[in-house]
């Protein structure tokens, strides 16, 4: 009876995990592997496996705690199953359907270092606009008195530099 009593509150508790949150992190994992489904389902199993070893710390983690505790799980798994492809030769799989899981460090970092090379691409006026309004967290009145322009013209002059900001980030590959 207690053996019974145990597997079915495994069952029950896994059950909850996939329906809860089974389709977001199923959806995340494919997203971080490329889209690969299968994968992803493994991947899945495994932190619904992990989710059930670690019952008594997700409880004391609350409902809300939980969530966040999976995508994390997931994000873990699926680097880990990048890095052991490193270390055994991939047979059948190209160099472009490897997604390389990305530290959000390195990311910002990487986008940090576009939007400045992006920036040498808006002409003086445009970068000088946006550095008094965004970099130097400067209003538009302070921006005005400096520049000695009118308000009207440092709000033209922002829409059409950061208009011009969005389109050639565009046109260099970021999406937002």
């Amino acid at each position: 009876m207690g053996a019974t009593s145990v597997e079915s509150d495994c069952e029950r508790f896994i059950r909850v995990i996939y329906d809860e949150h089974g389709d977001a992190l199923r959806r995340f994992a494919a997203r971080l592997l490329g889209g690969d489904w299968t994968k992803a389902e493994d991947i899945l199993q495994e932190a619904a496996i992990r989710a059930w070893r670690h019952t008594g710390l997700l409880a004391r983690q609350g409902k809300d705690g939980v969530r966040p505790w999976l995508f994390t799980v997931v994000r873990n798994l699926v680097t880990d199953e990048h890095r052991a492809r490193l270390v055994r030769p991939v047979s059948a799989c190209t160099v472009d359907e490897l997604v390389i899981p990305v530290d959000d460090g390195i990311e910002r970092a990487l986008t940090r270092q576009v939007v400045h090379d992006t920036l040498d691409d808006l002409t003086p006026q445009q970068r000088q606009i946006l550095h008094h309004t965004y970099f130097q967290g400067r209003s538009v009145t302070e921006t005005a008195q400096v520049l000695g322009i009118a308000e009207g013209t440092v709000k033209s002059r922002t829409y059409y530099a950061l208009r011009a900001l969005r389109s050639a980030l565009h046109d260099r590959g970021v999406r937002f």
